[in-house]
This record gives structure tokens, C-alpha cells and sequence, in this order.
């Protein structure tokens, strides 16, 4: 095969490679979430609100902190994927388009040169949106937490529930657009270190995802019987 055309065949090869991953991961998840690690931080979530939003005036402080300390972390990955984009963004505009480096053994394209850096630019910006989508959710649930006017009522709770879960599931896209900058990044020396950094990162996410029969029968000992909350009518919350 030719080196013009190496792109073409390995880069696609990656990026399905950890797509599939990911299509499994999203359908445990569905079907067997107890396998997997977001599956259980979700019950663990949804055992968390129950147990605090049964005395909020009493628990109030510890859930507001606690939700503080997601809202810094999401700060955290929004600000630096932000300021990775304007670096990549002033690299780029700065950059001769006849400059190659001797480490690249690939498509030396300018068309292959600006697809590769849009991509990364591209995967930075989903990780600051995802970022700061989950800080709206986090400070929405810091005040829907403390109030005393839901204790007991299990309409509200499941709605604290959903919004906590949103924040969440945001904040692990935004984690996983930084995952997926890694392979891209490398794609600038080539596609055969992009390949190989998408089977080692995939390898790695795997053991991160998934838990162990120990990890599930410890967790199924933590999780106790769900309060039994006042039934109520819909509550009428915006967002």
C-alpha cells in the first residue's frame, strides 16, 4: 500500500475500533448495568438523593458540597479543553502549510494537515460543551437538593434523580472527547501511532468501564431498600 494512501485505511480502522467499543459499552449499560461502573454510580446516585432528600434541612450542606465538587471538576476539564482550542486554533493560523515534520509517515496532504487538526480542535469544543451542560445540571440540582418542600415526596426526588444522572452522563461525554483526543493527536505523527494508541486506549477503557464479580456483590451489599416516599402529582419544575 502506498504511504498517500495509508490514511485512508488505518485511520478509519481506529476510530471503528473504538466506536464498536463504545456501541457495547452503550448496550451493557442498557441491558446489564451492574457490569459496568457507570451502571453502578448510577444506582449509587439515585441511593444518594433518596437518603439525603429524606431530611434536607438536615443534609443540606453535605449535598451542596458535594455537588461543589463535581461543579469544580467539570470547571476544571470545561476551562482546559477551552484553552486547548485557542492554543490549537493560534497553532494552526500560525503554522506554514508547507511544513512537515521528518517524524510523519503518512499522508503529507495540506487537506490531510487541516482535517487532522479540525479533528482535535473539533473533539476539545464537544468536551467544553459537554462540560458545561453538566455545571447547568450540577447547580440546578444544587437547589432542587436543600428543598424542604420535597421531602417525602417521591415525584420530586425522581426528578433531582434525573437531573443529577444528566449532569453526570455530560460530564463522561466531556471526559470521553479528551479520551478520543489522544489517538488524534498522535494522527499529526501518522496513522499507524493513531491505530495503536486507539487499541491501547480502548484496552485501558475496557478495565476502567467494567467491574469485577467482587466489585458487584460489594456493591450489592451497599445498596439498600429505597425509602418509601409520599406519592404525589407531577411537579411542574422548569429548567
Amino acid at each position: 500500500m502506498r504511504e498517500e494512501h495509508l490514511d485512508y485505511v488505518v485511520v478509519p480502522l481506529g476510530l471503528a475500533i473504538m466506536g464498536a467499543y463504545h456501541v457495547w459499552l452503550f448496550v451493557t449499560i442498557l441491558r446489564c448495568p451492574s457490569r459496568t461502573v457507570i451502571g453502578i454510580n448510577a444506582q449509587s446516585r439515585r441511593q444518594w438523593v433518596f437518603s439525603l432528600m429524606a431530611d434536607p434541612l438536615k443534609n443540606g450542606v453535605l449535598a451542596v458540597q458535594t455537588i461543589r465538587n463535581n461543579i469544580m471538576a467539570a470547571t476544571l476539564l470545561a476551562t482546559t479543553a477551552i484553552t486547548l482550542s485557542s492554543l490549537i486554533s493560534v497553532f494552526v493560523s500560525s503554522t506554514s502549510k508547507s511544513s512537515s515534520t521528518p517524524l510523519l509517515y503518512g499522508n503529507k496532504t495540506s487537506l490531510v494537515s487541516s482535517i487532522k487538526y479540525f479533528s482535535i480542535l473539533l473533539c476539545f469544543l464537544v468536551a467544553f460543551l459537554c462540560n458545561v451542560q453538566s455545571i447547568r445540571y450540577y447547580a440546578h440540582v444544587s437547589f432542587l437538593v436543600t428543598l424542604p418542600t420535597s421531602m417525602g415526596k417521591r415525584d420530586s426526588i425522581e426528578y433531582v434523580i434525573r437531573n443529577l444522572d444528566r449532569g453526570s452522563k455530560f460530564w463522561s461525554l466531556g471526559l470521553r472527547a479528551f479520551y478520543l483526543s489522544f489517538p488524534l493527536f498522535l494522527w499529526i505523527f501518522g496513522p499507524i501511532p493513531m491505530l495503536v494508541c486507539c487499541c491501547i486506549t480502548t484496552f485501558i477503557l475496557y478495565f476502567l468501564d467494567t467491574t469485577t464479580s467482587f466489585t458487584r456483590q460489594l456493591h450489592s451489599h451497599s445498596i439498600k431498600d429505597e425509602p418509601q416516599a409520599e406519592e404525589t402529582g407531577p411537579v411542574s419544575i422548569s429548567v
